[in-house]
């Protein structure tokens, strides 16, 4: 194949990656790449040479040069919601059994559901029991 093929696929791999940002596809574009400047500096390569090249290099780009980048660029976090668990919250309205309302856990304000069998009422310590996505299942203390 010509360079400009795999330059093309190159950027077409690299748009593909923008559009999903999960740092997988990125490395077959590198593949691309490097197929194409070995091709445009005058290496006459058959088609299954520059597919074995291809291959290769996207796949030891992405085995030992992307857990660097996840790394470095720290998208490996995850929050700590379990360090949640036993805090105190407390409802900034009256949540009755099993509903979802309002409460402050940390200074700032948060969907909550009483998981309790007790009605909980304004301004009381709460208990965070679970948390589940951005709710916190809370109980009296």
């Amino acid at each position: 194949m010509s360079w400009w093929i795999w330059v093309l696929a190159g950027l077409a791999l690299l748009a593909l990656e923008f559009a999903s940002s999960t740092m997988h596809i990125g490395f077959f574009a590198v593949g691309a790449f490097v197929v194409a400047m070995l091709v445009g500096l005058g290496m006459h390569l058959p088609l299954w040479a520059q597919l074995a090249i291809f291959t290769s290099v996207s796949i030891l780009a992405f085995v030992f040069v992307r857990p660097i980048l996840v790394r470095k660029l720290k998208l490996d976090f995850k929050p700590q919601v379990d360090t949640m668990i036993g805090e105190s919250a407390m409802p900034l309205e009256d949540i009755g059994p099993a509903q979802i309302g309002k409460a402050e856990m940390r200074g700032t304000s948060w969907s909550a559901r009483n998981v309790g069998e007790t009605s909980l009422t304004r301004g009381q310590r709460c208990v965070v029991a679970g948390v589940e996505g951005i709710v916190l299942h809370i109980k009296a203390s």
